[in-house]
């Protein structure tokens, strides 16, 4: 654990995330052939970028419908809509962070603007990744049927998420192992804290919660799946619902890699699995699979980050975060 006192603290490690981004995007861009690489956007529809952009939004929106029903769901009744959105949306460029740990700053943040304890508020940090990764990995559950060689690792993944789930519901097993660590002097202090976590986890994970959470993630990230099909389109694929069913499995596929790789914003892992199914599935020319891998992740990734960073100029007080018990222990 790493006690804060404000944003900077994550700087160095912001930096490292947009630094491998900016590499992925280079060594794409050298892998596809650079002149190549050129000739296939310039003849993109760039007409259908606006569309590919109000996918992308569409996903954000679903997605904050997500987070600001789990703010409710922990007891919090007086967080506007609107101061509500400013947080999520700042939480855009903390997933650049190292195996994303920056992200545990929204559950400061929250702290800071709700009282809402931060070992309370952590679990919906997890609850969000944990509901997308279901909720992708059902998006490319029919592409894994299709592509057998991706099947152990996906039922390795989602048996592993299941797993996590389940044990969160057994509540004797969980008390009994909170009551085990009280009685350890070292752990003993830590206690209060992790039940707090618990009894949040606990609630987030009922099998209702869990539901809506997974059901608004299917669509949201079918929105993007969406998106995804407008850029292969614009590159000038032939639109059939083969093109759709396809392209909603990529992004969602790769979206998983993404995760379970830890990189930041998982660059590398989604350009390199994206540019991978589309050679294998379509068998389109590098440049081509190489722009339609940039295209996306610029409508999708580095617009998310842009908007982040947009909140973050134009919030002061997300740069001023107290270093207090309960709210300054930021996981990293």
């Amino acid at each position: 654990m790493t006690r804060i006192g404000n944003v900077s603290g994550l700087r160095n490690r912001l930096m490292i995330g947009l630094g491998l981004g900016v590499l992925a995007m280079v060594g794409l861009a050298l892998w596809a052939d650079l002149p190549s690489l050129q000739n296939a956007l310039s003849r993109f529809d760039w007409r259908l970028f606006p569309l590919v952009i109000g996918c992308t939004l569409f996903n954000y929106t679903l997605r904050f419908i997500k987070w600001h029903y789990y703010v409710r769901l922990l007891g919090v009744r007086t967080f506007s809509t609107s101061r509500s959105a400013r947080l999520f949306v700042a939480g855009f460029p903390l997933a650049f962070t190292p195996g994303k740990v920056g992200e545990a700053l929204k559950a400061v943040w929250l702290a800071e603007w709700t009282g809402l304890p931060f070992a309370s508020g952590l679990p919906i940090v997890i609850a969000e990744r944990i509901s997308d990764g279901l909720a992708v990995m059902a998006l490319s559950a029919l592409g894994v049927f299709t592509y057998p060689q991706f099947w152990p690792g996906f039922l390795a993944i989602l048996l592993g998420v299941l797993g996590l789930i389940v044990v969160s519901q057994i509540r004797p097993l969980a008390l009994a192992v909170l009551g085990w660590l009280s009685c350890i002097r070292v752990l003993g202090p830590r206690v209060a804290g992790l039940r707090a976590f618990y009894e949040s986890s606990y609630r987030l994970f009922k099998p209702r919660p869990l539901a809506v959470a997974v059901g608004l993630g299917t669509v949201s990230w079918l929105g993007e799946g969406v998106g995804f099909f407008l850029v292969l389109a614009g590159l000038g694929l032939d639109p059939t619902p083969h093109l759709l069913i396809l392209a909603v499995f990529a992004l969602a596929f790769s979206t998983v890699v993404g995760a379970v790789s830890a990189l930041p914003g998982g660059v590398g892992a989604v350009e390199a699995t994206l540019t991978g199914l589309l050679v294998l599935a379509v068998h389109p020319e590098r440049s081509l699979a190489g722009a339609a891998t940039i295209l996306i992740r610029l409508g999708t990734l580095w617009f998310g980050m842009a908007l982040g960073l947009g909140v973050w100029a134009t919030t002061p007080r997300l740069w001023k975060v107290r270093d207090r018990a309960g709210a300054g222990d930021v996981a990293g």
